[in-house]
């Protein structure tokens, strides 16, 4: 894009990395934030010393738009913005941060969305190419910007990019060769208001796709399963209970690709290192997502036998007094926390609650009546909430611990019975009492770290 004067509205990771980049193609860049400068703790300082002006605090963004082609959104602003109307009412184009850093880049793009696993099998993904000796760039929603890796890349990488519905709502020309579709099960509720409006925007990811592109589906989720019907690229499914007509599935123990009537054996069901039915399934996507795109099938056993996973996603911490910790903070809506709770093998401590993103509880109640959930402790701005669907589904053993995390975490461990579980799966975004899920994962393990035994 020759772009000469731009906007990008929110400085937070994605939004610096725009901005540098944008400066870097050779544009004046505003640079616009709510917040003040002293709460970016310097993080500032060197897109300033590039030149970059900065709009903070009080600022007004919609009043500082004459004059410029482009507004950088970053995927946490809404879109009903005062800034992004006012931009369009001037005929001026806005685009999500990964939608301009899309159009910058070269290589090959892979995405991978949905609600659940996308972290996971993003990273995967990357593992796999890298693996395969492609220099590889993952980024996205998985907290690395795209924006910062395009200055680095070169034709022959690859970008495996994870794609939230947020950065869907400001996408027009997204175009990956290979797209996949996870799952989908209600999520950000407060943001789209309605399933129908969350749907769409997960299938914008696979939008531009044409006859040379791939399309990877999850055959067992009847709405991804809906969504071949909307393609106009080759589809390519994956199954960890069915044979599929093409694409990655399991026959007799064995993860493999291609025909029920001929198929290449990846690797056994039990050689791979992530545990859990839904690691499977992000194992199946991964693969297929590798397969059509050449990846040998050795590359991609050797990465199944030895990918350990993501950090903040069922994670060990630590074992005390015979009491496992496990950080689960990407547990951040109800179908997530069920497959935590649905892992837990042992009676566990549940830790419950966050910032509201209008979701029903009333699943999560249901799995956790039927798993080894012995007792809850609830946090955040939905404990009240999840408190009023555990009276009506007839769950009794839970108590509040309000917004003391720290407290909550050492209620949680002395009711842990030894031998047992404290999973901290809190099933609710981060925002009410943390800047995001990793900064939550991270204070939880840093709270077991400092724990003492019991009999201390």
């Amino acid at each position: 894009m020759n772009v000469k004067k731009a906007m990008v509205l929110g400085m937070a990771r994605s939004g610096i990395a725009a901005a540098r980049l944008l400066t870097l193609r050779g544009a004046e860049v505003w640079a616009c934030d709510a917040k003040p400068r002293d709460a970016f703790d310097g993080a500032l300082d060197e897109i300033e010393r590039e030149g970059v002006h900065l709009l903070l605090g009080e600022a007004h963004p919609e009043d500082h738009l004459e004059g410029l082609e482009l507004l950088v959104v970053s995927p946490g602003i809404r879109v009903e913005h005062p800034a992004i109307e006012r931009a369009k009412a001037l005929g001026i184009e806005v685009v999500g941060e990964v939608e301009y850093a899309y159009r910058e880049s070269t290589g090959q793009l892979l995405a991978v969305t949905g609600t659940n696993g996308k972290t996971t099998t993003t990273t995967l993904v990357g593992e796999i190419f890298k693996n395969a000796g492609r220099t590889t760039w993952v980024v996205g929603n998985i907290g690395a910007p795209y924006s910062a890796a395009v200055p680095k890349m070169r034709p022959g990488d690859v970008t495996v990019c994870e794609i939230s519905s947020f950065m869907m709502e400001t996408a027009s020309q997204f175009h990956p060769s290979v797209a996949a579709v996870l799952n989908i099960s209600e999520d950000h509720m407060d943001r789209h208001k309605t399933m129908d409006r969350y749907i769409a925007l997960k299938e914008r990811v696979f939008a531009n796709c044409g006859v040379d592109d791939f399309l990877v589906l999850n055959y067992d989720d009847p709405v991804t399963r809906d969504m071949a019907a909307r393609a106009h690229c080759r589809v390519v499914w994956f199954s960890s209970r069915n044979q599929v007509p093409f694409g990655a599935f399991v026959a007799d123990g064995k993860v493999v690709f291609g025909e029920p009537e001929a198929f290449k054996v990846i690797c056994g069901v039990d050689e791979i290192a992530i545990p859990g039915e839904h690691n499977l399934k992000n194992a199946l996507a991964a693969a297929a997502m590798a397969m059509v795109c050449g990846v040998p099938a050795p590359v991609i056993r050797h990465t199944l036998r030895t990918f350990q996973g993501v950090e903040h996603r069922i994670e060990f911490v630590r074992e005390l007094d015979g009491v496992r910790f496990i950080n689960d903070s990407k547990g951040t809506n109800v179908d997530s926390t069920i497959q935590a709770v649905r892992a837990m093998r042992k009676p566990t401590v549940l830790i419950l609650g966050g910032y509201d993103k209008h979701c029903d509880f009333t699943p999560l109640v249901e799995v956790i009546k039927q798993c080894p959930i012995d007792h809850i402790v609830l946090i955040g701005a939905t404990a009240a909430q999840i408190a009023d669907t555990l009276d009506r589904c007839g769950y009794a053993a839970y108590e509040h611990c309000g917004t003391d995390f720290e407290a909550a975490v050492r209620r949680a461990f002395a009711l842990a019975p030894q031998g047992g579980n404290v999973l901290f799966s809190p099933s609710c975004a981060s925002f009410d009492m943390f800047s995001d899920y990793e900064a939550r994962g991270r204070i939880f393990k840093e709270i077991v770290a400092k724990l003492e035994g019991r009999g201390a």
